[in-house]
């Protein structure tokens, strides 16, 4: 199985990891919440993505 990672998020593809950013940084419930978290805002922003295609890399098991 391949998957990609990126700050927070882990996908099957640089596809499924934009959705991910938009989603959390839309405020989606998707991805639960922090009991206690005393930020200034509500979550911590997502970085901008980088300027390259993220790559899924293949599971070797150990």
């Amino acid at each position: 199985m391949e998957f990609a990672m990126w700050w927070n998020f882990v996908g099957r593809s640089h596809e499924e990891i934009v959705a991910h950013r938009a989603a959390w940084e839309a405020g989606s419930d998707q991805f639960g919440r922090v009991e206690g978290y005393r930020g200034a805002v509500s979550r911590l922003p997502a970085p901008e993505l980088p300027h390259v295609r993220i790559t899924p890399r293949r599971h070797r098991p150990q």
